[in-house]
């Protein structure tokens, strides 16, 4: 007698549904340290500076980035367009030809979670494009000379916040008299220090100069500067969060995966038979939903409160 054997299409449904867990695990932990953006949550950004600075400084960073971020993310996003392709609505009142069940919350969720779907796959590649890339810090220096620039915005209240996180900024004045420096100190000559020494600083000022001048920056602009990653980071989300696109944008986009996840996570305990009894499964569903806005309200705070 043949043995039976798993349908491969069962297979794959139960990794994309592991995958999805993995990510709510992540999505957790990246909006409680989105949080500590906020300024007026916890220590006025401190802990968000901290807790960015801990993940910068880890070995292998995109090493890590890509096995446990970047292919979780492509497996579930890839089956997962192909679930939505497949899917047909029914909450939608018809003429009968076609089921329409629109009294049912789970059907609604369903639903639910294929248009969040979508809009998590324009969110995410637009959230990892500007601030992976387009925004990311450039980095000048090595080892213990190394800075952090970034560009930033002009705001009545940029000076006093950089100050307090020990941020310098530069606008195009200011640009241009560290380059003007960086000339200067090539072509000193002092005899109270070494030769290394002085190329050192040399090398330093240089590399300085030449980082601020890849940057076009206005008059309503200023690049930042500091030895702290996390600093000039939280600068970076603040610079963002200052325009109403953005935070409506970023908005809609935590709500989509909060409810993507937590509805996903709710599904996930469900299907996986950790949860088989109806009235438990009723009462997990209201522990979720509390999750669930607990984790977006943190998320929105560094949308709205930065």
């Amino acid at each position: 007698m043949r043995a039976a054997s798993i349908p491969k299409a069962f297979i794959w449904k139960r990794v994309h549904s592991l995958m999805g867990l993995w990510l709510v695990l992540f999505l957790l932990e990246h909006l409680v340290t989105n949080s500590q953006a906020a300024l007026w949550l916890g220590d006025g950004g401190g802990t968000f500076v901290r807790m960015v600075n801990a993940l910068h400084n880890l070995p292998y960073l995109q090493f890590i980035e890509i096995t446990l971020l970047g292919i979780p993310i492509a497996i579930h996003m890839v089956f997962g367009i192909r679930y939505v392709l497949e899917t047909k609505f029914n909450i939608a009142k018809g003429n009968g030809s076609t089921p329409s069940l629109p009294e049912y919350g789970r059907n609604r969720a369903y639903v639910l979670q294929r248009i969040t779907s979508w809009i998590l796959l324009i969110g995410i590649i637009g959230h990892v494009t500007k601030f992976r890339f387009l925004d990311y810090p450039e980095t000048i220096g090595k080892g213990i000379d190394k800075v952090y620039l970034v560009k930033l915005q002009k705001d009545k209240d940029l000076s006093s916040v950089g100050s307090k996180l020990g941020v310098q900024l530069y606008d195009v004045k200011a640009v241009e008299n560290a380059v003007n420096d960086s000339k200067q100190k090539s072509r000193m000559i002092s005899g109270r220090k070494s030769l290394a020494q002085m190329k050192l600083e040399m090398q330093t000022s240089l590399e300085l100069a030449s980082g601020l001048q890849s940057f076009s920056i206005g008059p309503d602009q200023v690049i930042a500067k500091s030895s702290n990653f996390g600093a000039v980071t939280i600068l970076s989300v603040r610079d963002t969060f200052q325009s109403p696109v953005y935070r409506i944008l970023y908005t809609i986009f935590v709500l989509a995966a909060c409810f993507h996840a937590f509805n996903g996570l709710w599904t996930f305990v469900v299907s996986w038979g950790i949860i088989i009894r109806l009235s438990a499964q009723r009462a997990s569903l209201k522990y979720v939903i509390g999750l669930m806005g607990l984790i977006a309200f943190l998320g929105l705070a560094a949308v709205w409160g930065s």
